[in-house]
């Protein structure tokens, strides 16, 4: 399979179900930016020294993965093929391992800013990029039929990347960076 098709040279680009849309739609604009999220969240793997962190984040860069192929397809008209939507058990999946960390970090006292180990100065920077894909989807599900779990999954994937970033810094014991007013 060639990696080039020429097929977007006019400024398009086809999503899963078929249909061609401009390459600035926002929907493109969502499932891009998740795919720069799940870039940084291979950075932040490749600077991990810690075995169980990495396998987390590993998993939830598969899902990414998926969570990039459900919003490049459309409900309707309806694909030929098989699409993974995000099941609840991805959110669990998330907001255990968010219950696990919290459980062995310090009580947060301060607002922290971005910093620490690289591997958590990457996951702070994946926490925002996150956001800014939660801002995109939101917009896009007021136009169209999304997945019900896609808001939810992006919105406690922020707040695991941020616990995520706190507990890279307690494992290579490294103190958060604290904020100073």
């Amino acid at each position: 399979m060639k990696i080039y098709t020429k097929t977007g040279d006019d400024g398009t680009t086809g999503l899963l179900n078929g249909v061609r849309v401009q390459k600035y739609s926002l929907r493109v604009e969502c499932y891009g930016t998740i795919d720069e999220l799940n870039s940084i969240i291979g950075l932040a793997r490749a600077s991990c020294e810690h075995k169980k962190l990495d396998n987390d984040l590993e998993s939830i860069s598969n899902t990414l993965f998926n969570l990039g192929s459900d919003l490049a397809t459309p409900y309707k008209p309806e694909p030929k093929f098989r699409v993974i939507r995000l099941k609840d058990e991805e959110i669990t999946f998330l907001e255990n391992l968010i219950d696990e960390y919290t459980a062995q970090l310090p009580k947060l006292r301060h607002f922290i800013l971005p910093g620490g180990t690289m591997c958590a100065s990457y996951l702070h920077n994946a926490r925002t990029v996150c956001r800014r894909a939660e801002r995109l989807i939101v917009k896009l599900s007021e136009d169209v039929e999304i997945g019900e779990n896609i808001v939810k999954y992006v919105n406690r994937l922020s707040d695991y990347l941020f616990t995520a970033a706190r507990y890279a810094n307690f494992l290579s014991n490294v103190p958060d960076v604290e904020w100073k007013k």
